[in-house]
């Protein structure tokens, strides 16, 4: 199993459209390494669901419930992006923000501390159980 984490501004698509929906398509990502993330995830890999923009903080958990194809949001051009359907989890007792994560000298090394613009990102196994631990709490 892979970890990863997914940014998305809550006004736009937040934790709660994710439960309400239940099941959504990670779509509009038009990076290419992020596609490329996306491309790599495999069902039953886990993510962080990250408020971007408001609120800079991770508030929750989801699993990856069908693996990359074509993002139907994409009409001009077919193939270039992959989206991934995904679904929640669980919620964050304590969203976890940005600020805090950066104070910890044990997550220094996160892709999120230090590309904080990349919307699809690994999270190593380390960062994910000692994040989990936090939000859970």
């Amino acid at each position: 199993m892979h970890y990863w984490l997914l940014k998305s501004e809550p006004f736009v698509f937040s934790w709660d459209n994710l439960v309400e929906n239940e099941v959504e398509s990670w779509e509009g990502v038009r990076n290419y390494q992020a596609r490329n993330y996306l491309r790599s995830m495999r069902w039953g890999d886990q993510f962080f669901f990250y408020h971007s923009n408001e609120g800079l903080c991770i508030v929750g958990t989801g699993e990856i419930v069908e693996e990359a194809f074509d993002d139907p949001s994409c009409t001009d051009h077919p193939g270039r992006w992959s989206t991934v359907n995904v679904k929640p989890l669980m919620k964050f007792k304590t969203p976890i923000s940005l600020s805090d994560i950066k104070a910890m000298p044990e997550l220094k090394d996160m892709v999120l501390v230090n590309n904080t613009r990349l919307s699809v990102q690994p999270v190593t196994e380390f960062e994910w159980n000692y994040i989990l631990k936090l939000g859970t709490f």
